[in-house]
Order: C-alpha cells, then structure tokens, then sequence
C-alpha cells in the first residue's frame, strides 16, 4: 500500500512551481485561481522572487501548499492514505478530498496571518536538537522553567524544540552538556507548535468550524496523536490542537509502516523522504 505525504514551512526554493506552470494548462489555471483567492500575485513571487521573499510566513505557507497539491493533481495517484508535516496537514486534506483546494487555500493563508501575529506578539524561536533520545530532551525541557516544548518529532535521532528565547537558549546549552550531537537555534520567525501560538490557535479555530469538510476518501495520518482518521469531527479538532501541539511525524511514520504502508510518495519536497529511511530503511521513499 502507499501513502502520499505533504511537506511543511522550509520546503520553498526560488523559482517553484515555473517548470510545472509552463508544462500544464490546467497547473496555470490552479496558480491563477490561487493568486485571486489570495488577493496578491503568489505565483509571481514563487518564480521570480528572492529567498527573502519567499521566506515571509504569508508567502511561505501558500506557496508550500499550493506547489505541493499542484504536483499532487499532476500526478493521478491514488493514495491508500495520506499525511503532512504541520502546514503539509492542509495539501493532505485536499489529497484525500476532505478540503476543497478554495477552501483549504483560505485556511492556509488566514494561518500564516494568524501565526506571524502571534510571532509579533510573543518573544520565541526554535531549536534542532540533534543525537539525543527523545525522552531526554523532553526531560530537559521539563526542568526548564521558562517557555520550551519538543514541537516537531521529525525521526529517531532528531526532535526540534520550540518557546521562548529564553527558554531556547537554556535547552540548546542543556542540550549540548547532555551530549547532543549538534544543538542549534534555527533561523525561524517564532515559536512554533508552542503555547506561544495560543492566539493564532483562536483564530484559525472558529474559522475551520465554519469551513466545510467532506467525508475522506482515505484516512489521514495526523500530527497531533500521530494515527489515522476519518471522523471530520476528529480531524477538525486536531488540525485546531496542531498550532500548539508538537508534530509527531516519527510517530506516523512508524504507524503507517505497522499499518502495511510500504511505499511513501513525497509531494513537494524531499525532506520528508529522508526523515522515512531513518525511521525505517525498508520502506520506498520517493518524491513527485
């Protein structure tokens, strides 16, 4: 069985989505249904802009959704199952057909508005904690008094805390004492998968309540709890719960191969192919 996985913030390059644009009429009409729904020349800026460009988070997470579904809707495979790592959540819901790509376009952007606020209106960052077990990371952040949370289980061997500045630096030094193998800040605009994103959690909330979602056509392996769903109630709950609740992609992935998924299929990136062979090398990652 194969699963189509969707990557997150991070994934961006100059130049995305040009090559396919040029290639498809029906990828022009999608890049252009984007850009009015949005309000502002997205495509534009994902094939001329610069790295500083892209890097802005209401310019970022758009643009990562709409390369990664428009490569998806080029490609006519039929996934046994689907997930994304954090913002990829939304491109897997249109994957598996319980978002209209209109819709879930709008959630994505009022997200991104609702996540760089929240970045305004708090102090924070995140960290790449490398060579540790989970469980001890989780420990030393426990001891820390300040703001710091694991945020994303991205594979065995590397977890990313999330919080306040303060917080951060304390978990990178504790960290490094600890043995980590590598322990750096990195270069993000907040704090993340964090009680820091509490505001943009409020905000993007009432909105998906009102959102249609239709019944799935297959299950999606979601980041909250890590297992796959079906119930639309569920799913809108945990899309809710993510903004301030770790991504626990080690987990589905290890799930979905318990599960029988056996072939993996990136759709917009390459991160996550790799992030699979640490969990378990068996497994066919390929990308779109």
């Amino acid at each position: 069985m194969k699963a189509v996985v969707f990557p997150g913030q991070g994934s961006q390059f100059v130049g995305m989505g040009k090559e396919d644009y040029e290639s498809s009429p029906a990828i022009q009409s999608l890049y252009h249904k984007a850009d009015d729904i949005l309000g502002f020349e997205l495509s534009k800026i994902m094939f001329e802009g610069s790295e500083e460009d892209l890097k802005r988070t209401d310019v970022t997470q758009p643009a990562v959704f709409l390369y990664s579904v428009a490569k998806f809707l080029q490609s006519d495979i039929s996934p046994d199952a689907v997930a994304g790592h954090s913002l990829g959540e939304f491109s897997a819901l249109v994957a598996n057909g319980t978002l209209e790509f209109e819709d879930a376009l709008s959630l994505v952007s009022l997200r991104s508005k609702a996540m760089q606020q929240a970045c305004l209106e708090s102090e924070g960052t995140m960290a790449a904690i490398l060579g540790l077990e989970d469980k001890q990371v989780e420990e030393i952040c426990s001891q820390i008094e300040a703001v710091v949370v694991a945020a994303n289980y991205n594979c065995p061997g590397q977890l990313v805390v999330s919080g306040s500045t303060q917080g951060i630096e304390q978990a990178v030094a504790k960290c490094s004492e600890a043995g980590a193998r590598r322990a750096l800040v990195l270069n993000v605009g907040g704090a993340f998968h964090s009680p820091l994103m509490r505001s943009a959690e409020a905000m993007l909330s009432e909105v998906i309540q009102n959102t249609q979602f239709n019944t799935p056509k297959t299950p999606i392996y979601q980041n909250v709890d890590g297992l796959p769903h079906v119930d639309v109630e569920v799913i809108k709950s945990n899309l809710i719960a993510q903004l301030t609740s770790p991504v626990k992609w080690t987990q589905i992935m290890q799930n979905m191969v318990a599960d029988g998924l056996s072939s993996h299929i990136e759709s917009g990136g390459k991160v996550l192919s790799g992030f699979i062979r640490r969990v378990d090398r068996s497994i066919e990652a390929t990308q779109l």
